[in-house]
């Protein structure tokens, strides 16, 4: 399986600023009392504020946070514990060491076109040839019709216009909090092949971002994803969280590394 985790933010269209962030800022102070700032108990202790949105709302975070009930490709019991600390300060160690592992379909990721094509994963088209350009920039969030699976006739549908090569698509799965569930669920909305096919023939649309765990319906599972991954033009980013969402522009930094 070659996927990887990625942090994905969005900055609404309208009213964008360029950003800049003082090294002294890469944690908020705890003194100033300012929105976004971490809080302070009153023994003066700071508590982190893990904040989803930035800068009066115009950066938004569509990742999903990691937690140990969130669903996991095939799993009825969610993640489980992915996080371990086998060096401790409490312990007696000079510092705190983490040890992270976890599949890597979980959570907000892409696919490399690795991940279905054996002589691409020999290759070595992984997530780290994935095109940054592509990854970063406009995009549309679109409502597919709650009653059906992406089709053919549900692309016609959605009228999208000629020119526009990043698309999120945001469906029943939102709506039924499926990634609020750890239990997995094969009854998520996905593309069907004909709607992938459809969008590969009929759109310029190089990024495709869904609202589950797999771009693709279950009941079209390979198919589809063969036909977005098959000549490696298209992108797809699974598990995001686009409820209360309006129309950004995405930038997504992916997390590299080897034979990932």
């Amino acid at each position: 399986m070659k996927v990887s985790f990625i942090l994905l933010l969005s900055l609404l269209q309208y009213n964008l600023f360029p950003v800049t962030v003082a090294a002294s800022d890469a944690y908020p102070s705890a003194y100033t009392g300012a929105a976004g700032s971490c809080d302070v108990t009153a023994a003066g202790d700071a508590v982190p504020v893990r904040r989803e949105e930035y800068d009066g709302g115009r950066i938004l975070d569509i990742t999903h946070r990691y937690t140990v009930d969130m669903p996991s490709w095939g799993s009825t019991d969610g993640l489980g514990e992915f996080l371990w600390l086998p060096s401790s300060m409490k312990n007696g160690s000079l510092a705190n060491n983490s040890v992270f592992k976890m599949p890597t379909h979980t959570g907000t990721h892409v696919d490399s076109p690795g991940h279905v094509f054996q002589h691409y994963f020999e290759a070595g088209f992984d997530v780290d040839t994935l095109d940054l350009e592509v990854l970063n920039g406009a995009a549309l969030l679109v409502d597919v019709p709650r009653d059906k699976n992406i089709t053919a006739e549900v692309m016609k549908s959605l009228n999208i216009p000629r020119g526009v090569r990043r698309v999120l698509f945001r469906t029943l799965n939102t709506d039924r909090k499926l990634m609020w569930k750890k239990e997995f669920d094969t009854s998520y909305v996905g593309f069907m092949k004909d709607g992938a096919q459809w969008l590969v023939d009929n759109t310029d649309v190089k990024l495709v971002g869904i609202d589950y765990l797999s771009v693709a319906a279950y009941d079209d599972l390979i198919p589809s994803h063969l036909v977005f991954l098959e000549n490696r033009e298209i992108i797809l980013v699974e598990a995001l969280k686009l409820d209360n969402m309006h129309p950004y522009q995405m930038i997504s930094l992916d997390y590299v590394r080897d034979d990932s």
